[in-house]
């Protein structure tokens, strides 16, 4: 069995995660800002859970979290960083301090986090990163820029993650879920842009406020069912650099890629003017 060490995990996907890891047998470190919410969560899991306080901006506590988690459970196989935040409303409307805080979460935290395990797993020679990004990491859209920005910065933190860490035995991957079925539309997870600009209100930033409380609890996707597809693909023999979770997912990565396409050939003339005549 694995020791899977799970941030974010009092709710939604992180929780789920580690209410089916530990139903596979698996140990678990589930990290939230307090303990307590874990423990009320899983009320059953016994030893095989350890719930620990992490502030994932906080770098020494994430350190002790790390220790903590060896020290009972001797290693750590899987490191699941999901704890994030969103911010929604247009570019412009979004103060600094707003921009701040979600990249304090959803950048800075998985950074924090990742080099308080990333020894562990280098150690082994084995292991799994699995980053919690979204659809927005891959696909930009109105009302989203601030959020969908961070969750790029995950892909590319991934993706170079991967490369530098396959030669000594980890693995690392990206998740992109689309809308599914958590509280993270709920106020104690998306912050709403208290500023706002009346250019913005009725096109397509303005609108999406709208359409995010409609499908609060009304979206597609089922966590638990997400849940137990990435342990799925976590615990394959080949798993990939980046996984989809969702048919609206699928549906916007493969209209980008076609749309990304599309306008690279028609300009392709132009990017290939921009080389020195030397170069064949």
């Amino acid at each position: 069995m694995s020791v899977w060490f799970i941030t974010g995990a009092s709710r939604g996907f992180g929780l789920e995660i580690a209410r089916e890891a530990l139903t596979r047998g698996h140990d678990v470190v589930a990290t939230a800002r307090d303990a307590a919410t874990i423990t009320a969560a899983l009320p059953d899991a016994g030893e095989h859970l350890l719930a620990v306080t992490l502030d994932v901006t906080d770098e020494a506590q994430a350190r002790d979290a790390v220790q903590a988690a060896v020290e009972r459970f001797g290693r750590i196989d899987v490191l699941i960083n999901n704890a994030g935040r969103g911010l929604l409303g247009a570019v412009e409307e979004a103060t600094d301090a707003e921009i701040r805080a979600v990249y304090d979460t959803n950048v800075f935290g998985l950074l924090t986090v990742t080099r308080a395990v990333a020894p562990v797993l280098r150690g082994q020679r084995s292991g799994t990163i699995a980053n919690i990004s979204s659809v927005g990491g891959f696909v930009g859209s109105p009302g989203w820029g601030v959020y969908a920005s961070t969750k790029f910065a995950v892909e590319a933190l991934s993706e170079a993650l991967h490369a530098e860490l396959k030669p000594l035995g980890v693995h690392a991957m990206v998740i992109e879920p689309g809308y599914f079925r958590t509280d993270f539309l709920d106020s104690s997870s998306l912050q709403t842009q208290q500023r706002t600009i009346d250019d913005y209100t009725d096109g397509p930033a303005g609108q999406m406020r709208v359409v995010a409380g409609e499908r609060n609890h009304d979206q597609p996707g089922d966590p638990v069912k997400a849940a137990n597809a990435i342990i799925d693909v976590v615990e394959s023999p080949q798993p990939p650099l980046r996984l989809q979770l969702g048919r609206d997912t699928i549906a916007a990565v493969e209209a980008k890629i076609a749309h990304v396409q599309s306008e690279m050939n028609q300009w392709r003339a132009v990017a290939e003017s921009t080389d020195h005549d030397d170069v064949a």
